[in-house]
């Protein structure tokens, strides 16, 4: 939430700090989303970013929300947008769109297939990559900051963890200017994965994606969806907590804690909080950050 711009931040030098909301599908989500932003303005969080929906389905709310972070919370933010039944032009609607409510920087991902789905269709008239709508946004909003997703445990349709590297750097040289990974719960994979990137000519800043868990069970789910590993370690701890959801959460916390840690004194560019809209996991993680001085809100 700083006047200065994404572009300028990234290098700066000093670490990142944001976080990732998903737009409400009932009255009550939307109440708890709102309350989250609220209580993790104090934090002064570099950005914010919305997801968006398989095939546009929650495109006029992911704008709606987008425009109450930024209007009413005053966060800078940063649009998902994906290529999944979109034509050319449809995209460039968007983009505009999103240009048009001062949204300075925009997430470019392929995207999943919709729900029920399981190969990715482009649009007839549409993209097939993720690389091809970075370029598409540079032309439709050439001042925009564009983020990519970044994969260390590699993405889970890739053949190969080299091929997906590929991927990646043609994304880069399509025009983005930082990389946010999925979750992970091991670091030695961020570290790794970035080690790699460099050597294939990676430049740009790697922000580290990391996930307070607050259920086992959610734990598993998104390991599952994601192609995520959970390091045993963790695993035991979660299974010592076993159905008490306040130890369970402190053990999430704990870990996450660790882990953003250990990345910000080994280098990492900030952190990138998926918080499901949930704001007592983030609000005790970036209390412990700001008391252990990695953060200055």
């Amino acid at each position: 939430m700083s006047d200065i711009s994404l572009k300028q931040r990234l290098l700066s030098g000093s670490p990142l700090f944001s976080i990732e909301f998903f737009p409400p599908k009932t009255d009550a989500s939307a109440e708890q989303l709102l309350r989250t932003a609220e209580a993790l303005k104090a934090y002064a969080p570099d950005f914010a970013s919305i997801t968006y929906g398989a095939g546009g389905s929650t495109r006029s709310r992911t704008l709606k929300y987008a425009r109450h972070l930024r209007e009413d919370y005053g966060y800078a933010v940063m649009p998902h947008l994906t290529c999944v039944g979109h034509s050319r032009d449809e995209l460039r609607g968007i983009i505009a769109e999103f240009r048009d409510a001062g949204l300075g920087q925009i997430m470019a991902l392929r995207g999943d297939p919709p729900k029920g789905e399981s190969n990715f269709k482009p649009h007839p008239d549409g993209l097939h990559y993720a690389n091809e709508l970075v370029n598409l946004i540079h032309e439709t909003y050439p001042e925009c900051t564009v983020g990519v997703a970044g994969y260390p445990e590699m993405h889970p349709e890739a053949p190969t963890a080299d091929a997906d590297l590929v991927n990646l750097k043609r994304k880069v040289d399509s025009g983005a200017h930082f990389v946010t990974t999925q979750l992970f719960f091991d670091n030695e994979k961020y570290f790794s994965f970035v080690k790699r990137a460099r050597e294939a000519g990676i430049k740009i800043p790697i922000l580290p994606g990391l996930m307070c868990i607050s259920s086992r069970e959610q734990a598993l789910r998104f390991c599952d969806m994601c192609g995520t590993t959970i390091p045993s370690e963790l695993e035991q701890r979660l299974l010592s907590a076993a159905n008490d959801a306040k130890a369970v959460e402190a053990v999430g916390t704990s870990w996450v804690f660790e882990q953003a840690r250990e990345l910000l004194d080994r280098g990492a560019p900030g952190i990138h909080l998926y918080i499901l809209n949930r704001k007592g996991p983030a609000v005790e993680l970036m209390k412990q950050l700001k008391n252990a001085g990695y953060y200055q809100a």
